[in-house]
């Protein structure tokens, strides 16, 4: 039964895994890093003799199957009322115990009898990405210093102790069985064990899986499983987590036309990383890493990541010389998980036309449109104004709010509740028997400026540089680059184009053109001229700093130079909708273009 270690020291042969003529390698079964180290291990050794932790009775398709990789399989039977599929991946240690005891030419053992149902053992195992970093004797110590067997267990054990102590005590023997098993059987080896009754299995057939359902049956997702098959050596399970996401985001890039940023990357990986700390484990599996594409970028992006995670390669076909079948996760595993991606669909053409809706308005020719600019003056479109404004304040409110946090002390509760109670801090310190209050210091000033980069553009993309007054005393002043508008014309001298980034500033109508002021030269990227901008035109204390990275440290020295404040916000702390909606503008080219503008922008 599970408990606690004891206070002294275990005795130094604890630890010590070879008994007699057997190794012992403990594993938790299908995991990448323990099948890599199976290999590893054996083929150092190359003993006379590999004993596997699989039921006897699957030996001959169990044999198949693994003649059968890199290809998975699935073997099917009936166990009385249940329908029973187990995977055979290149993943699995004893799969892979099996495959390099037949590379070296050992003999293979299938340890269980099969004489009983398997017992329910403890199944919660450190992540098995801690072994690159420590030994496989250092993991399993842990692990068996915490564990005790049960009596079923025990039991259970004694049909695998009996099949080993009938093995040639002569042989060098590797026994690979699972890490929640193997002291129950250490334990049983030191009895003599009596034959136990055997069990006969019938109708035991070996399927093809579709591969379609390969990243719902197996352990390791596709993809890794696919790098690891490429070297069958260990293989950096983040590394391989980092390229995955790389090669969804340039299908992404190609199917939906956005780009994966660097601040979106940085922060998928917090993310999943969050997400795995919820489970107790270093890293995240399939499930959380959709979930994070989705929650950083989109749901489009979460099926590309999907799609990516679970192509294997050319190893898995339909066209097999057995039966393929399509099977999902429900019928392999228990409690698994679903989520829904409501995936855009990427081409006009595949889009259902959607009834009593206006189609959008096109040009009846080529460049009519773009034909009708005179190039007199420029305006923006008002309802796109609103929205922005909006963000502004939003940001403002926001800056501040952050400061508040920043200059915010907890402290033990005395004679007052100050700004009310700290909960969390209360909860992390409740073995002291004390509440903690919150004391908010007040933060004089009000934030000025406010700029949003989204991207710093060093491939100079975004050539589109210009500064527009506001036309009214709500309404801020704004520079701004942007993809050029009117190469991409929506209606007749209306240009739509993308922000890069934009600086806004209240009073109206103080702004020159911030492109042309000399005053800015010193800037390197386009993002630090808004930057100096807005220092310069704000008339508060605090400029609200939005960007995937902090300005450089010279800038704080720029902003104490102006009596101002910098006040950064990570891009990644925001909604990256309200985000891809706002990037969005709208040049007319006149005002006379608004009153027909609201026909073509959607």
């Amino acid at each position: 039964m599970p408990g606690a270690p004891g206070s002294s020291l275990p005795n130094p042969a604890f630890n010590n895994l070879r008994r007699g003529h057997i190794t012992w390698l403990p594993v938790v079964p299908g995991r990448l890093e323990f099948a890599a180290e199976v290999r590893r291990r054996i083929l150092a050794a190359r003993p006379r003799v590999v004993a596997v932790e699989l039921p006897a009775t699957l030996e001959t398709v169990y044999r198949k199957a693994v003649d059968r990789l890199p290809e998975v399989s699935v073997i099917f039977y009936e166990d009385g009322d249940s329908t029973i599929y187990l995977p055979v991946e290149s993943c699995d240690p004893f799969v892979e115990a099996i495959r390099t005891a037949l590379e070296i030419g050992a003999e293979v053992i299938f340890a269980d009898p099969d004489t009983r149902d398997r017992p329910h053992l403890p199944d919660a195992f450190p992540d098995s990405y801690s072994l690159s970093a420590i030994s496989l004797e250092k993991y399993t110590e842990s692990w068996r210093l915490a564990v005790r067997p049960s009596p079923e267990a025990v039991a259970y054990a004694a049909g695998i102790a009996w099949k080993l102590q009938g093995s040639d005590p002569f042989a060098e023997t590797i026994a690979v069985i699972g890490l929640n098993l193997v002291d129950a059987v250490l334990d049983a080896m030191e009895i003599p064990q009596e034959e136990p009754p055997r069990r006969k299995r019938e109708q035991i057939r070996l399927l093809n899986p579709h591969p379609e359902c390969l990243g719902e049956i197996m352990a390791e997702y596709p993809y890794l499983t696919s790098r690891y098959e490429d070297t069958r050596k260990a293989v950096d399970r983040l590394r391989v987590q980092f390229e995955m996401f790389r090669e969804a985001g340039v299908a992404w890039e190609i199917n939906t036309g956005e780009k994966l940023h660097v601040w979106q990357r940085r922060l998928l990986a917090r993310y999943s990383r969050n997400l795995a700390m919820t489970h107790r484990d270093l890293t995240a599996p399939l499930f959380d890493l959709v979930i994070a594409a989705r929650s950083i970028a989109d749901e489009n992006f979460a099926w590309d990541v999907w799609e990516t995670a679970t192509r294997y390669g050319p190893q898995q076909t339909e066209a097999a010389g057995i039966e393929t079948v399509n099977i999902s996760g429900e019928q392999v595993w228990i409690d698994t998980k679903r989520i829904h991606l409501r995936r855009r669909l990427p081409s006009t053409k595949r889009r259902m036309g959607r009834m009593g809706l206006k189609p959008r308005k096109k040009d009846k020719q080529p460049g009519e449109w773009a034909s009708q600019l005179d190039g007199s003056s420029i305006c923006s479109y008002p309802p796109e104004d609103l929205v922005i404004e909006g963000f502004g304040r939003f940001l403002k409110k926001k800056g501040k709010s952050v400061l508040s946090e920043e200059r915010s002390t907890v402290e033990p509760f005395t004679s007052s509740l100050l700004d009310g109670i700290d909960l969390r801090e209360t909860i992390r310190n409740w073995y002291e028997k004390k509440i903690y209050v919150r004391n908010s210091r007040k933060i004089h000033g009000e934030v000025g400026s406010v700029v949003v980069i989204f991207d710093e553009d060093r491939d100079n993309r975004y050539d589109y540089m210009t500064t527009w007054l506001g036309e009214h005393q709500n309404e801020s002043d704004m520079a701004y680059y942007a993809t050029q508008p009117f190469e991409h014309m929506v209606g007749p001298g209306i240009g739509r184009g993308e922000y890069g980034g934009f600086l806004m500033s209240l009073p109206a109508r103080r702004m020159y053109d911030v492109w042309a002021d000399p005053d800015y030269d010193l800037a390197e990227t386009k993002a630090e001229r808004l930057l100096l901008a807005g220092l310069d035109y704000s008339i508060h204390r605090y400029v609200v700093y939005v960007a995937a990275k902090a300005p450089r440290s010279a800038f704080r020295t720029i902003a104490a130079r102006f009596s101002r404040t910098i006040v950064y916000i990570p891009i990644g702390q925001l909604s990256p909708v309200t985000l891809k909606k706002l990037r969005v503008v709208h040049v007319l080219d006149g005002h006379d273009k608004r009153e027909s503008a609201k026909e073509y922008i959607w």
